[in-house]
């Protein structure tokens, strides 16, 4: 009987929190349908750069059975740009008998890259198999018409085949491919979850009602957390960025400077949203309940995972967008602030919009 009225009480307790219910019951589905979408919708396109390559090579691209391949022909200057600014995956060159090919290709993905370099050299390899095997025909028709003609060896070359990578490098790790986003995504997360858990106690406990009480602006308030939970956030960035570069000896090509730049703004963005939602729940575990509502669909949209369609378009309207593509631009690609200073701009815009929101909030609280 005891054991029935403990499980009762329990249950009351779930049927009446609706937020609960609902979280625990449909959140699930709601993350499990994205992961379906998300990684169904995968993207296996890719565009290669053309400067000097035979007719049967692009055609042997064009026509393979694994990727969807778009070929453009450019200038070596031009298609090497176009690796530079993302346009294309990799540029190539190859002469009129397929004894050399030059390979210039983005390798900020090393996975992705290997499979392109893998489909390009596949094309030209069998490309020249075909040439081997007609010039083979050729020599048996001829002596098949003249037994007397001098006997010919016909060998089959492999075709001389050299990359330069514009990004990455060709050892690069799985690490290496997916570190710079997790290191944004890590941060985020925590200092989401910090943040809104310690707001929620300054709630609970009426602290944040006395000062409430107090002639004490809302800005003020506000700022004020920022800044006291700020500077736990500001600790973990800096510890976390210098441990995955120095300790881990994740790819490193631009400077240290921006990439705390970018994971500092992230916190700020993460603690004022953490805050924010804290308004919405009642304990630390309704808290944690906003995970996959708030965070798991930003982790697969943010550009973790390469997306197409609907789901690219629904990327950019999420904060940890910015943050993956500002760390990947710096940290594998090499790039300056002036190739990234729309990511910080939005990243701080939200930030700032949530601050102004949680603002909004405490009106809401201090006239109630």
């Amino acid at each position: 009987m005891r054991i029935k009225a403990i499980a009762g009480r329990i249950i009351n307790q779930l049927r009446h929190d609706k937020r609960t219910m609902a979280l625990v019951l449909l959140a699930p589905i709601i993350v499990l349908t994205l992961v379906y979408l998300v990684f169904d919708a995968a993207n296996d396109a890719y565009t290669i750069s053309v400067i000097k390559v035979p007719k049967a090579v692009i055609q042997e691209i064009k026509s393979n059975d694994d990727y969807d391949m778009t070929v453009q022909r450019d200038s070596k200057a031009e298609a090497i740009d176009a690796v530079r600014s993302q346009k294309a995956i990799a540029a190539v060159s190859v002469n009129s008998d397929c004894s050399k090919v030059k390979i210039y290709v983005d390798g900020s993905n090393a996975s992705d890259a290997k499979k392109v370099r893998g489909v390009i050299e596949q094309s030209v390899g069998q490309v020249v198999k075909d040439d081997a095997k007609a010039a083979m025909e050729d020599v048996k028709d001829e002596m098949a018409a003249n037994p007397m003609a001098p006997k010919v060896d016909l060998d089959y070359v492999e075709p001389d085949v050299t990359t330069d990578y514009i990004y990455g490098q060709e050892d690069g790790s799985f690490f290496d491919d997916y570190g710079a986003p997790l290191i944004g995504i890590i941060i985020f997360f925590f200092v989401f979850l910090i943040a809104g858990i310690n707001f929620l106690n300054e709630r609970k406990d009426g602290t944040l009602e006395r000062i409430l009480s107090t002639p004490t602006k809302r800005g003020e308030i506000i700022s004020g957390y920022v800044l006291g939970f700020g500077s736990l956030a500001i600790m973990q960035t800096i510890i976390v960025s210098l441990f995955v570069v120095y300790v881990l000896g994740m790819i490193m090509h631009g400077n240290i400077l921006l990439v705390l730049l970018v994971n500092l703004l992230t916190a700020l963005c993460a603690l004022t949203l953490g805050m924010l939602m804290s308004t919405l729940a009642s304990s630390e575990f309704q808290m944690i309940q906003f995970i996959p509502v708030i965070i798991l669909p930003q982790v697969f949209l943010c550009g973790l995972f390469k997306l197409t369609g609907i789901w690219d378009v629904l990327g950019h309207c999420v904060p940890l967008y910015y943050t993956t593509d500002a760390l990947t631009d710096v940290m594998v690609r090499g790039c300056g602030i002036d190739d990234i200073w729309l990511d910080l701009i939005v990243i701080g815009g939200c930030a700032l919009l949530f601050m102004a929101m949680n603002a909004a909030f405490l009106k809401r609280q201090r006239s109630v």
